[in-house]
């Protein structure tokens, strides 16, 4: 990916877009976990402070507080990190929002390898996995700034639960300002008849990387971005099975719970065919600069070109 790409992380296009939605949304409630500087929530708190509550280091407490006003009429933003909101408000999220259907949207930063530095303890690779189990429950995993900010603009709009993965670090930009997004429906980026690579979240912008490195070998990669893991694109997926006949999943997340096995959930039933996951494999992160760690964990370009020439090659 070339030094001059433009980057901005999903976060700060969350921030922006807080303000923006709660000009011509009043019923718009903003909570954070006392990490409002980094979930970028605090763009929010200088607008509108008569509707932005700071729930203290109580993750738990929040996420409950966040489904009583919900159920009161008001639609909630609740942000803290993802490991605290997936991890450890799982109970809560599963019971007070999602088994009342209550119009809360967990919005969980810091996800994945990417949050680089904090370590093992703060690279959470089971938020997707958790959440997408959760009945009822929206899980959308935006690539860049622009689709993070049409699709949180959507999550909105809608009424019910939703979890909302983004990220640290800053990622290219992806797509252009008029691009248009629909929950449940994929984004194909780029056509092919050879193999498919489904990506979702900052992996898409390493898939459209492989597919470049690809081409040079005569292979024709389609590239689908997956924003939206449930409801999950199974039309889409079916389509590439078919047509493709092989297919290699891309996520900043574990193989374990994720996109990939979202994905052989579907092709096992639909369309069997041959599938490599490139994504963290069973095992905790490590301190490290995001680019590094992506490298360490077999998450990059390169690692997707290798997982479509051994899909070919079986």
């Amino acid at each position: 990916m070339a030094e001059d790409v433009k980057k901005m992380a999903t976060r700060e296009a969350y921030g922006k877009t807080l303000v923006k939605l709660g000009e011509t949304n009043k019923d718009l409630v903003v909570m954070d976990a006392d990490l409002s500087g980094s979930t970028k929530t605090g763009e929010f708190k200088k607008v509108f402070p008569e509707r932005f509550f700071n729930m203290g280091i109580a993750e738990q407490d929040m996420y409950g507080a966040a489904a009583g006003l919900a159920l009161s009429g008001k639609v909630v933003c609740a942000s803290t990190f993802a490991m605290f909101a997936a991890g450890r408000a799982f109970e809560i999220i599963r019971n007070s929002i999602g088994y009342t259907g209550a119009n809360v949207k967990v919005c969980a930063t810091h996800a994945g390898i990417t949050v680089g530095e904090d370590g093992a303890s703060h690279q959470t690779f089971e938020d997707i996995a958790l959440m997408r189990t959760i009945p009822g429950m929206t899980v959308i995993n935006p690539s860049d700034g622009v689709s993070a900010e049409k699709l949180i603009e959507k999550v909105v709009e809608m009424d019910g639960p939703a979890y909302v993965r983004l990220g640290r670090a800053a990622v290219p930009i992806v797509y252009g300002e008029d691009e248009d997004f629909e929950i449940g429906r994929a984004k194909t980026l780029r056509e092919g008849s050879d193999v498919t690579i489904i990506a979702t979240g900052i992996m898409v912008a390493d898939a459209l990387e492989a597919a470049d490195i690809l081409e040079g070998q005569g292979i024709e990669a389609r590239i689908i971005d997956m924003h939206t893991i449930k409801p999950l694109d199974t039309e889409a997926i079916v389509k590439a099975a078919k047509e493709t006949g092989a297919i290699v999943t891309a996520e900043e997340h574990s193989v374990i719970g994720g996109l990939g096995s979202a994905v052989c959930e579907v092709t096992a039933e639909e369309c069997p065919v041959k599938v490599r996951m490139v994504g963290q494999l069973d095992t905790f992160g490590s301190s490290g600069k995001p680019d590094e760690l992506k490298k360490e964990y077999h998450m990059t370009a390169a690692d997707i070109v290798a997982a479509a020439e051994s899909v070919l090659q079986k």
